[in-house]
C-alpha cells in the first residue's frame, strides 16, 4: 500500500484502469467454457446481459451522474436527463445508420444486435474510466473529499462490477457463430478503453469532471436504449418467464456490487 501511494497519480490512474479491464477479460473467458448453447441458456444470457446493464445504467452511470452535478451545476437534474435523453437518440440514429449498412446482409437482425451491445458497454466503459482517473488525480490536486482510499474503493468497486459485463457481451456472441476465441477477445476488449480513459482524464481533470455527469448519463441512455430495443425483445421471444428470471438475477447481482462496494 505505501508503494503504491508514493507512486505518480498518473501510474496509479494507469494501474486502476488495467484492473479493471483485467477483471473484464475474465469475465469474458468465461465464454471458452461454452463450446454449444442450447435456447434455455441463450435465453438467460441475454436477459442477464440486460438486468446487468438496467443495473449499470442506475447505480454506476445515473446516480453519480446526479450526484456530480448536484456539486457542480444549480441543478442536479438538468445535464443528467439531457445526457440521457441524447444517449437514448444515439441508439435511435444508430439502429437507423445500422439499418442501412445491413441491409443486404442475410443475417441483419442477429448482426445489428451484437454491433449494438458490445458498442453500448464499451461505451459506458469510458466514463467508468474516467471516474477512476478523476477519483485518483483529485487526491493529488487536493481536491475537497477526495482520498486515496477512496479512490482505490471506488476502482475496485467499477473492476468487480466490470465481471458480469465480460460475460455479458462475450457470450450472447457465441450465439451468432463467433468462435470462442474471437468472443472472449471482443469481451475482453470492450473493457480496453477503460486504462486509456482514465489516463486521459487524470491529465485534464478539470475539464473532465465538468463534462462527466453528462458522459455518464449519456452512457446510461445508450445503455437503457439497447436493452429496450434489443436485448429484452429477443430474450422474450424464447421464455417469457425465463427472461423475465434473468434480468432480475442479473439485476441484482449488479446491484448488490455496486452498492456494497462503494
Amino acid at each position: 500500500m505505501q508503494y503504491f501511494s508514493n507512486l505518480p497519480f498518473l501510474s496509479q490512474a494507469l494501474i486502476g484502469g488495467l484492473f479493471a479491464w483485467f477483471i473484464t477479460a475474465v469475465g469474458a473467458s468465461f465464454v471458452i467454457f461454452f463450446k454449444k448453447i442450447n435456447v434455455n441458456v441463450l435465453n438467460i444470457m441475454l436477459s442477464f446481459a440486460a438486468g446487468v446493464m438496467i443495473a449499470s445504467s442506475f447505480f454506476s452511470l445515473l446516480t453519480p451522474s446526479i450526484e456530480l452535478s448536484a456539486h457542480l451545476y444549480t441543478n442536479s437534474f438538468v445535464v443528467p436527463t439531457l445526457g440521457f435523453l441524447c444517449g437514448i437518440l444515439f441508439i435511435i440514429l444508430a439502429d437507423f445508420v445500422l439499418n442501412k449498412y445491413l441491409k443486404n446482409s442475410n443475417d441483419k437482425a442477429n448482426k445489428k444486435r451484437t454491433l449494438m451491445l458490445v458498442g453500448s458497454i464499451t461505451l459506458h466503459n469510458i466514463p467508468e474510466g474516467m471516474c477512476v482517473g478523476v477519483a485518483f488525480a483529485s487526491v493529488a490536486f487536493g481536491l475537497e473529499g477526495a482520498t486515496l482510499i477512496g479512490a482505490i474503493i471506488l476502482t475496485f468497486g467499477i473492476a468487480i462490477q466490470n465481471f458480469p459485463e465480460g460475460v455479458a457481451v462475450s457470450l450472447p456472441l457465441r450465439k451468432e457463430n463467433v468462435s470462442p476465441k474471437r468472443a472472449f477477445f471482443i469481451g475482453q476488449a470492450s473493457g480496453m478503453v477503460e486504462p486509456i480513459s482514465s489516463v486521459i482524464a487524470c491529465l485534464f481533470v478539470i475539464v473532465i469532471r465538468n463534462i462527466l455527469p453528462f458522459l455518464l448519463a449519456f452512457s446510461a441512455g445508450a445503455m437503457i436504449g439497447v436493452v429496450v430495443s434489443e436485448l429484452i425483445p429477443e430474450a422474450q421471444g424464447y421464455n417469457k418467464n425465463l427472461s423475465t428470471f434473468g434480468v432480475a438475477l442479473g439485476f441484482s447481482l449488479m446491484m448488490i456490487l455496486d452498492v456494497a462496494l462503494r
